[in-house]
């Protein structure tokens, strides 16, 4: 707790048995005991877990992850419930409900689960240019992409063209329906095309100390 409000860890753990995107490096951990201290090697993607696409993902030319600007990864964020879809959030699902958003989390019906399958929730190529055409910085969502496990990279083109910030394998479970102020930190990786990350949500606090 702060003075403000409650802190929400939405990070997965980043541990053995963790959801795995299919051809994805499943994370190794192995801890040496040297005598006076421990150290552990790791093996992993920089999409293990929570995790931040930068739009060098998919575009040639896109931004590294460490060149996304912060205000892309700070700030208020919208956590919009849409479990009562399937396996395709369309735009009719979220039009009505991005007025004055500059990102938004989607809490799915994936929501809890902790083995990978196909049918996970994604946006299809209309709800992309939606969000896409509204001048957002940040989508993030609980499922394990933001584009159904068939898509031919169209979703991620739209939204990283436009400058856009995905976050991916999100911990939304406890989390009701409304805006917060969100802290998503990727690791300082020159030159690559995503990182494992630790994102937070702050409720009724603005990063400066005040009520929203």
């Amino acid at each position: 707790m702060t003075r403000q409000g409650r802190i929400y860890d939405i990070t997965r753990p980043l541990a053995p048995g963790g959801i795995v995107y299919p051809g994805d490096i499943v994370p190794r951990f192995r801890q040496l005991d040297n005598g006076t201290y421990l150290i552990t090697d790791m093996r992993m993607s920089t999409h293990s877990g929570t995790h931040i696409d930068a739009p060098s993902h998919y575009l040639e030319a896109g931004l590294a992850v460490d060149q996304i600007p912060f205000a892309s990864l700070m700030g208020w964020c919208r956590v919009l419930d849409v479990r009562n879809t399937e396996n395709e959030i369309t735009a009719s699902d979220l039009a009505g409900r991005l007025e004055g958003a500059d990102k938004v989390l989607l809490k799915t019906s994936f929501s809890e689960k902790l083995d990978f399958e196909e049918g996970y929730p994604a946006l299809t190529p209309e709800a992309a240019g939606l969000l896409s055409s509204r001048g957002m910085t940040c989508i993030g969502t609980d499922a394990p992409s933001i584009e159904g496990f068939r898509g031919n990279g169209d979703v991620h083109r739209t939204l990283l063209s436009r400058g856009m910030v995905i976050i991916e394998l999100l911990d939304l479970h406890r989390i009701e329906q409304g805006d917060y102020w969100m802290i998503a930190l990727p690791l300082l990786l020159p030159g690559l095309d995503g990182s494992p990350c630790r994102v937070l949500l702050f409720e009724g606090w603005d990063g400066n100390g005040s009520h929203s």
